[in-house]
């Protein structure tokens, strides 16, 4: 028998990596990058506005926090039932629609005097809209980037969304005190519209993914989509990756208690919050810069559960109650690790079917939603007992441990996956 080996031009395409300036030139990956920007920028900007205003007028804390849970709910719900819209139908008018439907929803929003009920129904279905938003969105985006472009324009959009988020939450304050709540919220109705604009002129029409016309029911699309996801041990080791971050990201959620623990009179707690906000964004784009333009595609499925683990490990420090200054270098270099996720998330685009890649993409993202939001809940409840730092290293212990276990599977099937293919090669 003789081995068949992949011809050498072959083998440096696969490990050829994408650089940022080619995958900026594609028109296409233009108008998607842009016009997210914009609808998170837009978002940051109402977060704070909704905040202001709900608190302003009902005076309650409980109020407040009622009204920012309600966008982590639909996006759980939402995900699975509503993600398979982005399979039945053209990915493009999936956005569009969405798109169309949020601004006049914000629009309503932004009217002075809309009674609270009514604006927490509001504010429930503009997040409800985002699931086949961002599943059409995520399902496009490697049609329009084949190959190690996607995971350049992954780690790009990446990047963006932690700068933006950074730029609104920091910005916005300063600008609801100038324009007000209302405004705030007219303005981000007008990110959506122009969110659809971009669309409609920097994207062009496909259709829909299921082409052949038939279109099942969404419960039926719901349970096709989790036995194809839960179903293969590749894809269920790799979605597991990435509900890793629950661990995480759990900090972040009890950053304002975790700064009146090290609040020694140097810095006011506000801007001590502020600072254990911003380290773990600041990691996760210098992280996903490193890891997109350093290293090779094949360094990075390697790389992958070393670097899962590494998002966790930081976190153990806390346990010995450092300093302010330590505590911001750990969360960095935990945000650093984050970068695992372009992996995982090339791996798993490379192994859903093209037509089941908006339900696939809606289950995980409602995954990620629910990981993030029982984290934060569970941390914000163990810390008043325990307090702030040990709650935060025993979240990194368990995500060590989590990431080990799922390092050993994926290297273990990476490994039967190579030796079939070795297998097949010499038949």
């Amino acid at each position: 028998m003789r081995t068949r080996r992949l011809p050498g031009r072959h083998r440096r395409d696969l490990e050829r990596q994408a650089t940022y300036g080619e995958v900026i030139a594609i028109r296409e990956f233009r108008a998607l990058w842009y016009g997210q920007s914009l609808s998170l920028l837009g978002d940051q900007l109402a977060q704070v506005a909704l905040a202001v205003l709900v608190y302003d007028r009902t005076g309650s804390a409980f109020a407040t926090a009622s009204v920012y849970a309600l966008t982590y709910l639909p996006s759980i719900l939402g995900g699975p039932l509503l993600a398979g819209l982005a399979d039945r139908f053209a990915r493009r008018g999936v956005m569009l629609i969405c798109d169309l439907i949020r601004a006049a929803l914000v629009a309503v929003m932004a009217l002075p005097g809309v009674p609270f009920p009514v604006l927490c129904v509001l504010v429930f279905f503009v997040v409800l809209l985002s699931a086949p938003f961002s599943a059409a969105r995520a399902a496009l985006l490697p049609e329009v980037l084949e190959g190690d472009r996607y995971v350049a324009g992954s780690a790009l959009q990446n990047m963006t969304n932690q700068a933006v988020q950074m730029l609104g939450f920091a910005a916005g304050g300063a600008m609801i005190a100038t324009m007000g709540p209302y405004r705030a919220l007219a303005l981000d109705a007008a990110t959506f519209l122009g969110s659809a604009l971009i669309l409609v002129t920097g994207v062009r029409r496909r259709p829909a993914a299921s082409g052949d016309g038939a279109k099942p029911s969404m419960w039926t699309m719901t349970r096709a989509g989790a036995r194809l996801v839960f179903g293969d041990r590749k894809l269920r080791t790799l979605v597991l990756f990435a509900w890793l971050c629950g661990f995480y990201i759990l900090p972040e959620g009890i950053a304002a208690p975790y700064a009146a623990a090290l609040y020694t009179g140097a810095l006011p707690v506000p801007v001590i919050t502020g600072l254990l906000m911003a380290a773990m964004p600041t990691g996760t784009v210098l992280g996903a810069f490193l890891f997109s333009r350093f290293v090779s595609p094949s360094g990075r499925l390697r790389m992958m559960g070393w670097l899962a683990m590494l998002s966790c490990l930081p976190l153990v420090v806390t346990a010995m109650r450092p300093p302010l200054a330590v505590v911001l270098v750990a969360w960095v270099v935990s945000g650093i690790g984050g970068a695992y996720q372009l992996a995982a998330n090339a791996a798993f685009v490379q192994r859903v079917p093209a037509e089941r890649r908006g339900q696939a993409f809606g289950l995980v993202h409602a995954g990620l939603m629910a990981a993030q939001g029982i984290g934060i809940l569970a941390g914000g409840l163990a810390a008043e007992r325990l307090g702030p730092e040990p709650v935060v290293a025993l979240a990194g212990v368990m995500g060590v441990t989590c990431a080990a276990v799922l390092a050993m599977i994926w290297a273990e099937s990476r490994e039967e996956s190579a030796a079939r293919g070795s297998a097949q090669a010499t038949a």
